[in-house]
């Protein structure tokens, strides 16, 4: 696809859940865009998408695929990253990875825009697209870290099977069909594909995310915990987390407890704060049942928080439903976002 005035795009990991979001939104925002171009693994080479009305076939994702290319938005998994994402930089892209392969690599800003835009003006042509569960709990929380301090974060996900790809909303709607249908189901997927056990997931819970690390913790956890520690340039501060699976296709929820640093503020004051807060809506009327679901978030953009209420023991402490669309904020949208502010911050050019 070539445009009058614009910046060159590519795309990398275009077929799958998030690539396919990412080119919607760019579409939807109307980004300025002279030329783009949708890159995947020599198995989805071929495959035919549309861009603005006009069909674009995929090519193989290789080295010389970035040559004059921009912006370059990957999706395609870590080890894609690893290997392409520098060879993009050799040809004068900046990269926007989605994937966990430099998210904490401290050359490597992780950015979320409403957070820390700023962090852009020190990339060295990588820029990590933090995870989908950490990006929309930090919205939520910077307002209030800058307001009145932030002193501790426990959060508790529940995480939409989308966030494990394709194959895992193919697992969990045949799962739900055989199970109604009272057939015996054989997990293969689900909660980490690599691993030697499988759980159902339909009409049950797994209160696993990635592989298991030494200290009990999942790799989901600790991407939680050190991504905003990171994001937020608070490498001391106390974050605990679990991360759970639900039988949801769309949209990730948690359960957030903070404590702030400063005395006597109020769950009103914090309601206030989401009210004018960045990218966020407060959904908050518990007298009239009015509070964020998965379901309501699909398809927006927006990180939706509600049932905000003080501790009924600790003074600063206070507890939070934050709730998102993980394809769209936690990773197609942040990732536009991003590119968005590159040329807002004139870190790169329109031709």
């Amino acid at each position: 696809m070539t445009g009058t005035q614009g910046l060159h795009i590519a795309v990398v990991g275009a077929t799958g859940a998030v690539g396919q979001q990412m080119i919607s939104t760019l579409e939807e925002r109307d980004f300025p865009i002279t030329k783009i171009i949708f890159l995947s693994s020599a198995r989805s080479a071929g495959t035919k998408l549309l861009f603005k009305g006009e069909e674009i076939e995929v090519q193989e994702a290789k080295p010389e695929s970035f040559e004059g290319i921009d912006i370059a938005l990957f999706s395609a998994g870590g080890s894609v990253s690893k290997e392409l994402a520098p060879e993009a930089v050799k040809r004068g892209a900046i990269v926007v990875d989605n994937t966990s392969a430099f998210r904490m690599d401290e050359n490597v800003p992780l950015v979320v825009p409403e957070v820390n835009e700023e962090d852009l003006k020190k990339h060295n042509g990588i820029i990590a697209n933090p995870n989908c569960s950490t990006i929309q709990m930090v919205v939520a929380l910077e307002p209030i870290r800058q307001e009145y301090g932030l002193s501790k974060v426990v959060v508790s996900t529940y995480q939409a099977v989308s966030g494990a790809g394709v194959a895992a909303i193919n697992e969990l709607k045949e799962q739900a069909r055989d199970l109604l249908d009272e057939k015996e189901i054989e997990p293969k997927i689900l909660p980490v594909k690599g691993d030697a056990k499988h759980y159902q997931i339909a009409f049950n819970v797994i209160p696993q995310i990635d592989k298991f690390q030494d200290n009990g913790f999942t790799f989901e956890e600790m991407k939680m915990i050190n991504e905003t520690k990171k994001i937020m340039h608070m490498e001391k501060l106390p974050v605990a987390a679990t991360c759970v699976r639900l039988p949801v296709v769309t949209g990730h929820s948690e359960s957030v407890y903070i404590e702030v640093e400063k005395d006597g503020v109020s769950a009103a004051e914090i309601k206030n704060l989401m009210k004018t807060a960045a990218g966020v809506v407060l959904e908050d009327e518990p007298e009239q049942q009015v509070y964020p679901t998965p379901a309501s978030s699909v398809g927006k953009n927006d990180v939706f928080v509600g049932r905000i209420r003080k501790d009924l023991d600790e003074d600063k402490g206070f507890h939070l439903w934050i709730v998102s669309d993980n394809l769209l904020k936690g990773a197609a949208w942040n990732s536009v976002q991003i590119a968005e502010s590159l040329l807002k911050l004139d870190l790169v050019s329109v031709k």
